[in-house]
């Protein structure tokens, strides 16, 4: 285990708050953030890193060199979040602990509120605040016993005087507790699944000293692919020992065995729960289950305890009281029944669609072909990108694969000849979706397209987010317009693979598309060509694109604006070449969704229009700086090690209407010109390529250009289309260290 703490920090800080992480990276920072940024500055976060496998434990050390408010907290190997609670624990000197869970977030004012509330009433035992659930889809949701809080006394109380406090969420995040009390106890956590129980329920008895804060503090994430305890597992078997460990505390406690019955109760709830709950426990686990849960009942059963009355339908009831072997078959019964009832009627299809969808169901009675895999991207108007440079791949390392393109007509670029074109929407293409094993796409494929068993496809995405993506719009109308987001979760589902080509996209792809997928830490394919390319194959497409070998090429690649109706000039152009003279270039590429609006090809005044050019890593190869604003091409282009420069002039428009990750002020690739003339100032004062510009691309390849080695396309084609366990590892050139050092393996 490591600790850093390099600066003066306060001997006794107001506030320990205890954040374990394991991987989390896609929500850290928010979580680290929402501390950081509270208006009551004295506490300290101990972050530990429960041996996270991802860059859990490089944002935490990152976050302790800059704010001595910090400690950050390595851990050797993996421990569970019980007892990485007890290492942040071990760490603490505040006054109060309380504890984050760190994909969860606390919202403004919070900690002055709940300090300022332990004012008021003397500094108790224990705080109990309130929360709310976030959701996937920008939902939020109060606290559904948040009653308990409002109709709770005033002042400070004991346990007796509001024994409802058991029936909260059994969490540790929502209380505040003055640590000499824990330790005074000796309270620690178990290890295991369901360690709050044991925790929680004796805490709460024992605490001689009650507050509540009926305010909203934290926000509690819910993943949409559930939290852990949501699992398929027989580590649910875990919560029969943290039972036993709260009742042995009221064992070696007599004077609390008032609470007995209380906690019996709870735990036959809980218990019940988790039998019930569907996707928890493995099917031939059930009876057993069920056998130690009625175990547990009997033994700890308070003497004449009475149970309460049953409200559940007879048929429930009835089902309950089955024995093991027949509880599971009559359970699924009852339930099939409910689904029945509960289904809505099927709409009418349109007669071509009904026929369509006959013939797609009827090929996927077929068999899988084994040997045949589909391509497309961009929404099938082109032969590009990361799938193309996979295409490529299988051809030369998979020859015996078929390969299918989804292609509309008039598409830029063609797929090499032996490659099968199909339509969209075609006889082929259907055919194609229900017999196909492998599917590559770097957006989605329809909607109505059905996974079969055996199929694999792969998600590889088309550039590092600076902006937000799938469900992350959610706060943002006018970048998500009509999309409808279950639907995309619905093709997210598909997933079973998600190329990344650095850390940050790798968190970025988790937060924005929450499914169960491996992300491939590969690299892009289509960056390839950028890392392998030689002075030759640069002059070769500057003699194409009629450029002088001598020139200096600007290529001016602007991105999509949501909050334009249709596409309109950022830049005046024509005067800022006009104004760079005769020894510049400017090459200009419209955004894909915009063909056809760039000012012309050879418009004049040394402005050459490329937007039809085949090749947009071509282009990388002949410029000799990059021009853009917001695009991902700022990220692929910085494999170059070549100027970068960026014109944010409307980034508060942008950023408040679409959303960004970060802000491009803060970690730039080179300089940010904020209007015209002082854009036209960096190029023709030098500072487009002065040492400044230099250091800033250093940290932004640093981190930005992480997995790209010039051996992406062989790392996916291996692993996916070979299913070779030994693919080669990232190896990245002195020059361009990676912020990890990931070795490409997963």
């Amino acid at each position: 285990m490591t600790i850093t703490q390099d600066h003066d920090t306060p001997a006794v800080p107001r506030f320990s708050i205890v954040v374990p992480a394991y991987g989390v990276e896609a929500y850290l920072r928010d979580c680290l953030d929402s501390v950081l940024g509270q208006s009551f500055t004295d506490f300290e976060i101990i972050a530990v890193n429960d041996a996270s496998p991802d860059a859990c434990g490089d944002i935490m050390a990152e976050y302790a060199a800059k704010d001595p408010r910090v400690v950050d907290v390595q851990l050797a190997r993996n421990v569970g979040l019980g007892r990485a609670r007890n290492e942040g624990m071990a760490r603490a000197r505040g006054t109060y602990l309380i504890f984050l869970d760190s994909d969860d977030t606390m919202l403004p004012g919070s900690l002055y509120a709940i300090s300022h509330r332990l004012a008021d009433t003397d500094d108790p035992e224990l705080l109990v605040f309130d929360y709310s659930r976030t959701h996937w889809d920008g939902r939020i949701t109060p606290n559904a016993k948040r009653s308990v809080l409002t109709e709770s006394p005033r002042g400070v109380f004991a346990l007796a005087d509001d024994p409802d406090l058991l029936g909260l969420l059994q969490v540790a995040w929502n209380k505040a507790y003055r640590r000499d009390f824990v330790e005074s106890w000796g309270f620690t956590f178990p290890k295991g699944f369901y360690e709050d129980t044991p925790w929680t329920y004796p805490v709460l008895v024992a605490a001689r000293t009650i507050a509540v804060l009926d305010r909203v503090c934290v926000h509690y994430r819910q993943r949409r692919q559930g939290s852990i305890l949501h699992s398929t597992s027989r580590k649910h078997f875990d919560v029969f020992d943290q039972y036993e460990l709260v009742f042995a505390f009221l064992a070696d406690h007599p004077g609390l065995e008032q609470w007995r019955g209380t906690l019996f109760e709870r735990m036959t709830n809980h218990l019940r729960v988790i039998e019930n709950s569907p996707g928890r426990l493995p099917e031939e686990a059930r009876a057993e289950f069920r056998d130690r849960r009625l175990a547990a009942e009997d033994r700890h059963r308070p003497e004449g305890y009475q149970e309460p009355q049953d409200n559940r339908p007879a048929m429930r009831r009835s089902v309950d009281r089955l024995p093991g072997p027949l509880f599971s078959v009559a359970r699924s019964g009852y339930r099939g029944l409910r689904k029945v009832r509960l289904a809505p009627k099927r709409l009418k299809k349109r007669l071509r669609s009904r026929v369509v969808a006959g013939y797609y169901r009827a090929q996927r009675l077929l068999p899988v072909e084994q040997d045949t895999a589909v391509f497309a991207a961009y929404w099938n108007a082109d032969y590009s990108c990361n799938p193309a440079a996979v295409h490529r791949k299988v051809l030369e390392l998979a020859p015996d694969i078929r390969t299918v393109w989804v292609l509309e007509r008039g598409a830029r670029n063609t797929p090499p000849p032996g490659t099968t074109v199909v339509r969209p929407g075609t006889w082929g293409f259907w055919r194609a979706m229900a017999r196909a094993k492998y599917f590559v796409n770097n957006v989605n494929f329809p909607t109505a397209v059905v996974k079969r068993p055996g199929q694999v496809h792969l998600q590889t995405h088309h550039g590092t987010p600076l902006k937000r993506m799938g469900v992350d719009q959610a706060d943002y109308p006018l970048a998500h317009g009509q999309l409808d987001m279950r639907g995309l979760m619905r093709r997210v589902d598909r997933w079973d693979y998600s190329l990344s080509a650095n850390s940050f996209s790798t968190a970025a792809w988790e937060r924005a598309y929450p499914a169960e997928y491996t992300s491939l830490d590969y690299g892009y394919p289509r960056n390839d060509v950028l890392v392998n390319a030689t002075d030759e194959d640069r002059r070769r497409i500057r003699e194409a694109l009629g450029v002088a070998e001598d020139a200096k090429v600007v290529l001016y690649a602007p991105t999509h604006r949501d909050y334009h109706a249709r596409p309109q000039p950022m830049l005046d152009l024509e005067r800022f070449a006009q104004r760079l003279g005769e020894d510049f270039t400017v090459l200009t590429r419209s955004h894909y969704f915009h063909p056809g609006a760039g000012p012309g090809a050879a418009s004049g005044f040394g402005i050459v229009d490329v937007s039809e050019y085949p090749s947009v890593e071509e282009l990388f190869l002949a410029a000799d700086c990059l021009l853009t604003d917001y695009s991902s091409s700022m990220f692929d282009y910085a494999l170059l090690d070549r100027p970068i420069v960026l014109l944010a002039n409307d980034w508060e428009l942008y950023r408040a209407t679409r959303g960004t990750y970060f802000d491009i002020h803060d970690e730039p690739p080179g300089p940010v010109a904020a209007t015209e003339e002082d854009l036209l100032d960096v190029f023709l004062t030098g500072r487009w390529r002065d040492d400044t510009s230099a250091k800033a691309r250093l940290e932004f390849r640093r981190r930005f250009c992480e997995f790209d080695d010039g051996r992406a396309a062989e790392r996916v084609v291996r692993r996916v289309f070979l299913d070779q366990d030994g693919v080669p590892p990232v190896a990245l050139p002195a020059d361009r260290p990676g912020r990890r050092g990931r070795s490409g393996q997963d």
